[in-house]
């Protein structure tokens, strides 16, 4: 069955980066269009980023020239280089794909930017 799971979350100063993973099984993973996505208390889960099965990204406004989305099909991940960080970039990051219509995600990973 299709399993995502991220890594890399915790705690960063504002201003600092951190490398988000993810690791896709289950699926044709080279053929998929890859997203994160982002859920801040209180709020409504969020459009982040997407590489497509092709070599095209796309970004939220919020993140744009500040996180990098690039994929690895050898490895079968997904990764989100976010930078610059600011307190409005906490949130729980989660790794999206869509099979046969049906949405998959991961469990979630934690970022919290704080001084």
């Amino acid at each position: 069955q299709v399993q995502l799971v991220e890594t890399g979350g915790g705690l960063v100063q504002p201003g600092g980066s951190l490398r988000l993973s993810c690791a896709a099984s289950g699926f044709a993973f080279a053929i998929n269009d890859m997203y994160w996505y982002r859920q801040a208390p209180g709020k409504q889960r969020e459009f982040v980023a997407v590489f497509t099965n092709g070599v095209s990204t796309n970004y939220a406004e919020s993140v744009q020239g500040r996180f990098t989305i690039s994929r690895d099909n050898a490895k079968n991940t997904v990764a989100l280089q976010m930078d610059s960080l600011k307190p409005e970039d906490t949130a729980v990051y989660y790794c999206k794909t869509t099979r046969r219509s049906t949405d998959y995600w991961g469990e979630g990973t934690l970022v919290t930017v704080s001084s």
